[in-house]
C-alpha cells in the first residue's frame, strides 16, 4: 500500500512538473516552428488570408534552394563563421588572460577594476558604433570583414572577463600554490594546471561570445555594404527585404539554417555551458 501511494505520489509530482514546462517549451519553440513551417510553403499559400497559417498543405523547398541559388548565403554563413570563430578566439585568449589576473593576482584597485570592465559590457553598441567607424575608417578596414573582427571583442571581452574571474575563483588556490612552490612560473601554472580545470567556463564564454558574434547586426550591417563581405544576419536582411516587399518564404528558410550551427554548438556542448555559468555566477 505505502508504495502504491509513493508511486502515485511520483506520478502526480511528475505530471505537474511537465504541466507547469509546458506553456514555457510552447514560448518558446513555437516561434521555431512557425519559422519552419512558414519556409516550406508555397508564395500562393503564404498570401492567401483564407489558408491556415499554423501548418503547410503542401510542403515546397523553392525558398531554400532560392536562397542557395541566387543569393550569396553560402558567402555569408562562411563570413559569419570566419568573424565568429576569429572575434571569439582572440576575445577568450585577452579574456582568460585579464580574468585570471583579477581572480589571482593581488594589486591594487583589482577589485574595482573588474567590477569596470563588467559596467564597459553595459554600454548600449549603438553609443559605440559612431566612435568605432572612425577607428575602423583609420585602421583602412572599412567594408571588410576584418572591421567586425576588430570591433566584436569591444562587447565580448568585458563579460567573458567577469565570467571567467567567476571561475577561476573556484579553482582551488592551493593546487596553484603547490605548482609554484614546485618551480612553476604563473604562466606555466594558468596553462597546466588551472586552464584544463577551468573549460566549463571557457567553453561557456566561448559560446557566449560565438552566439554574440553570429547574432550582432548593428556592426555588420553599420560597417559593411559590399554584398560578398555581409554575414548571414545582415545578408538575409538586406537581400530579401526590398522596399516594403518582404520575401518571406526565403526570409523564414533563411532563418532556419542560420540557426543550425548555435543550435549544434549549444547541444554538444550544453552541460559545460550550464556548469561553467552556473559556477561563475556563484562565485562573481
Amino acid at each position: 500500500m505505502a508504495t502504491a501511494r509513493s508511486r502515485g505520489a511520483r506520478i502526480r509530482s511528475n505530471v505537474f512538473a511537465y504541466a507547469n514546462l509546458a506553456p514555457y517549451v510552447f514560448f518558446v519553440l513555437f516561434p521555431f516552428y512557425f519559422m519552419v513551417v512558414t519556409s516550406f510553403k508555397s508564395n500562393a499559400e503564404l498570401y492567401n488570408l483564407k489558408s491556415i497559417p499554423f501548418w503547410a498543405t503542401r510542403v515546397i523547398t523553392d525558398h531554400y534552394s532560392y536562397l542557395f541559388f541566387r543569393t550569396d548565403f553560402v558567402i555569408w554563413i562562411k563570413n559569419s563563421l570566419i568573424v565568429g570563430l576569429t572575434a571569439t578566439s582572440i576575445s577568450l585568449v585577452i579574456s582568460i588572460l585579464a580574468g585570471y589576473s583579477l581572480a589571482r593576482l593581488r594589486f591594487r584597485g583589482a577589485g574595482s577594476f573588474g567590477t569596470a570592465v563588467f559596467i564597459t559590457y553595459l554600454v548600449p553598441p549603438t553609443l559605440l558604433f559612431l566612435p568605432l567607424s572612425q577607428v575602423v575608417n583609420w585602421l583602412g578596414l572599412s567594408d571588410s570583414i576584418w572591421a567586425l573582427i576588430v570591433t566584436y571583442p569591444t562587447f565580448l571581452v568585458p563579460f567573458s572577463t567577469w565570467l571567467l574571474m567567476g571561475y577561476f575563483r573556484t579553482v582551488p588556490r592551493e593546487v596553484e600554490e603547490c605548482a609554484l612552490v614546485d618551480g612553476a612560473s604563473r604562466m606555466q601554472t594558468l596553462t597546466r594546471i588551472v586552464l584544463p580545470m577551468a573549460v566549463p567556463g571557457i567553453v561557456c564564454a566561448a559560446l557566449f561570445g560565438f552566439t554574440l558574434c553570429w547574432n550582432e547586426f548593428i556592426y555588420a550591417l553599420t560597417f559593411i555594404s559590399q554584398t560578398a563581405n555581409k554575414t548571414a544576419v545582415v545578408g538575409v536582411t538586406a537581400d530579401l527585404i526590398r522596399g516594403d516587399i518582404f520575401y518571406w518564404g526565403s526570409l523564414m528558410a533563411g532563418a532556419v539554417l542560420a540557426s543550425v550551427p548555435i543550435v549544434i554548438c549549444y547541444v554538444f556542448f550544453l552541460d559545460y555551458y550550464v556548469s561553467g555559468l552556473t559556477a561563475g555566477a556563484v562565485k562573481g
